[in-house]
């Protein structure tokens, strides 16, 4: 699953990665180091400018909200729950399916967290003793520091106890994609760690390498068989991970120390 990421890379550094046309300063933000559920996020996609009359889609950088609220639902409540789509399926759940065909973005990360279970408490949990899971966190990353690109989907809500010309009127929400954790060994493994991404979660953030990302942001492809090509895991091998701190399971930390890597998992939480 994704259920935190790291996102510091600067808007103009975005734009310039990803080829954007259109994006407004003043949707602008501070790099975020702990981006959970019901933030603001970056996100790409191709689409139409609002009141222009030329209907060619138009690469932008807009600032949406993590967890997908779809157009007909009654209220937006249910956002929180819906930041992941699972590839094998996307095409035909009812809060995607919509989406998958014409509303695709591309969730621009440095990285994600994921949390392990430490050694000692798997052990206990074996053994049939309760204990609370003390859990290492895992940054995983490309291994050439370049963009995570996580491929997602976006949607718009039209709040109706609100009056048209309220700023706050419509809500554009996005969710990420998910796949099966690659079983295949990681580029950069932690010394006394897991050794690929199945290891320490079975499921990952689809991420787009580029040549997928000018083919997935088009509106135009709208067949869901066509689409569903795009959803291939990408090649093995490109991925790192290591430990971090686990000040990052409080989403109130935040800042760059988070992406520190230990040179061990922290005590008691060996893997």
């Amino acid at each position: 699953m994704c259920g935190r990421y790291a996102s510091s890379r600067r808007p103009e550094d975005l734009a310039g990665i990803f080829e954007v046309e259109k994006w407004e300063p003043e949707e602008q933000f501070e790099a975020d180091y702990n981006v959970a559920p019901t933030k603001d996020v970056y996100a790409v996609l191709d689409r139409p400018l609002k009141d222009v009359e030329d209907p060619k889609p138009v690469r932008q950088l807009r600032r949406l909200k993590w967890g997908l609220v779809p157009s007909w639902s009654k209220t937006p409540e249910g956002g929180a729950r819906m930041i992941n789509a699972r590839a094998e399926t996307v095409h035909e759940k009812p809060s995607y399916r919509r989406a998958f065909s014409s509303r695709r973005c591309i969730i621009p990360a440095d990285g994600y967290y994921e949390w392990v279970t430490g050694k000692a408490e798997r052990d206990l949990e074996a053994e049939g003793k309760k204990k609370r899971p003390r859990k290492q966190p895992y940054f995983v990353l490309p291994a050439d520091g370049s963009v995570f690109a996580m491929a997602g989907l976006y949607e718009f809500w039209r709040d109706k106890t609100l009056p048209d010309d309220h700023p706050h009127s419509w809500w554009v929400t996005c969710s990420v994609i998910t796949t099966e954790a690659e079983k295949s060994p990681l580029a950069v493994a932690p010394a006394d760690g897991p050794h690929t991404l199945a290891d320490i979660h079975p499921r990952m953030p689809l991420m787009l390498t580029p040549d997928r990302w000018d083919s997935w942001l088009d509106p135009s492809r709208t067949d869901a068989e066509d689409l569903r090509s795009l959803l291939e895991p990408p090649p093995p091998g490109l991925m790192r991970a290591y430990p971090v701190s686990t000040a990052v399971s409080n989403v109130r930390n935040n800042g760059p120390e988070l992406l520190k890597e230990l040179e061990a998992p922290e005590e008691g939480t060996l893997f």
